[in-house]
């Protein structure tokens, strides 16, 4: 369907569901707007009937400036009665394009927000190396803290407060494989990667009922850090980065689930469905977590 008879279409829509008002409003701003096709049409029109519809008996005066401006087309869409969420969103989008066609001035387009990325995990090569450095540490307890930061980073993803608060104690043996219970907001029970199983156990033995990663109080900040300065050894590996050991661990979990084929056979591109979807699904129990996670010991 040409321009023409869109327009045409456009000037004829007179449902008997939409007061003869708000659909005299919905024609003019639509003319304006100039959708391509008469569905495209149609549905602006509803949308822009709807709103008007909604907003004339409230007293707001039917004009483009007003109905369309945002503060009344979000109000609309969002405490309108009557509509589902899948209503909701449509009206949204709709009149959202009709307001930048009609009254552009109302729609400043939104700047860019800056948008944290995930971290690029180490490589296999790197992680060796990183370990390589930590049992080349001038005593053993250096050792086996450095021996610690990364198997707990890059083994079992734990970072920040996290991290900082296990003990030796926290760390055992049970469900077929190895267990790091973490304590604060999070609790919970984490498998850890079969192949840092020895380390980490070393680990916690020389940590005892202490903190792993050394230190007498979790809640001090900067308590890896002396850690981190002390893998840094100029053996042409990146500067060591507990959100990057996490992303390591993200990576391989997410290659042992098989996560990727799931979301490209799904058309799955974002995260937030995902959680939808996993927030009406019971977890595994721990014995399972373990089988999943491909922790079991040898």
């Amino acid at each position: 369907m040409d321009t023409a008879e869109v327009a045409v279409y456009v000037g004829r829509w007179r449902p008997s569901s939409v007061p003869p008002q708000a659909a005299a409003f919905a024609r003019g701003v639509i003319a304006q707007a100039a959708p391509e096709g008469r569905e495209r049409a149609k549905n602006l029109l509803w949308a822009a009937g709807k709103l008007a519809g909604w907003a004339i008996p409230l007293g707001l005066e039917p004009v483009p400036e007003v109905l369309l401006h945002p503060s009344v087309t979000e109000r609309f869409t969002a405490h309108a009665p009557g509509l589902t969420g899948v209503s909701r969103r449509t009206l949204r989008t709709n009149l959202r394009f009709v307001a930048r066609r009609v009254v552009p001035q109302l729609c400043p387009p939104d700047l860019p927000l800056p948008r944290e990325r995930a971290r690029a995990p180490y490589s296999a090569a790197e992680i060796s190396g990183y370990l390589a450095l930590a049992a080349a540490q001038p005593t053993q307890a250096r050792r086996m803290r450095a021996a610690g930061l990364v198997c707990l980073g890059a083994g079992a993803g734990l970072i920040r407060g996290d991290l900082r608060d296990v003990r030796g104690s926290d760390v055992t043996c049970r469900s077929g494989g190895v267990v790091v219970a973490v304590r604060g907001a999070r609790p919970r029970a984490v498998p850890v990667l079969a192949r840092y199983h020895a380390r980490l156990l070393a680990a916690a033995r020389s940590a005892g009922t202490a903190l792993i990663c050394g230190g007498a109080d979790p809640g001090r900040r900067n308590l890896t850090n002396p850690l981190i300065r002390a893998l840094d050894g100029g053996t042409g590996l990146p500067r060591l980065d507990t959100s990057r050991l996490r992303a390591t661990w993200l990576a391989e979990v997410a290659g042992l689930l098989g996560l990727a084929t799931f979301m490209q056979a799904a058309g799955i591109s974002c995260s937030q469905r995902l959680g939808d979807l996993v927030a009406g699904l019971e977890p595994a129990g721990e014995a399972g977590a373990v089988r999943l996670l491909g922790a079991r010991r040898p």
